[in-house]
């Protein structure tokens, strides 16, 4: 309900899934919205892959992704899958911005950059 506000003005959304639980039934309630509201691009950030050790399991987790999005009309092969731990992220204090902590959060803004395009806004209108 919350994510429909404002979404008919959404370019794209970032599809965030824990790897330690995969994709839950919500998961497919946000993807069907989505749809429903032509939110045109999606990319996926999944995270928590600091508590998953297993190698295997996120390729099963990133495959079950990909069929949830070609089943809700979403390019699944080709959506950016970008793996990361935002808690890691959030609590580094480090101050240098190349630092691994943060190597997740700059290859996803840098799929928002390429994978959601920049729309054309009139600027001559209120």
């Amino acid at each position: 309900k919350n994510m429909i506000t404002g979404a008919a003005q959404m370019d794209g959304a970032i599809l965030v899934i824990a790897a330690s639980d995969g994709p839950m039934a919500q998961t497919r309630e946000h993807l069907l919205l989505a749809r429903q509201v032509n939110v045109p691009s999606v990319l996926v950030f999944l995270n928590k892959c600091d508590q998953v050790d297993d190698e295997e399991l996120l390729e099963l987790v990133e495959m079950e992704v990909r069929e949830l999005l070609d089943f809700y009309g979403f390019p699944g092969d080709e959506t950016p899958i970008i793996r990361g731990s935002a808690l890691n992220a959030l609590v580094s204090e480090s101050t240098d911005p190349n630092a691994p902590e943060y190597a997740c959060i700059k290859e996803l803004m840098d799929a928002v950059d390429e994978w959601i395009p920049t729309p054309d806004r009139k600027e001559d209108m209120p």
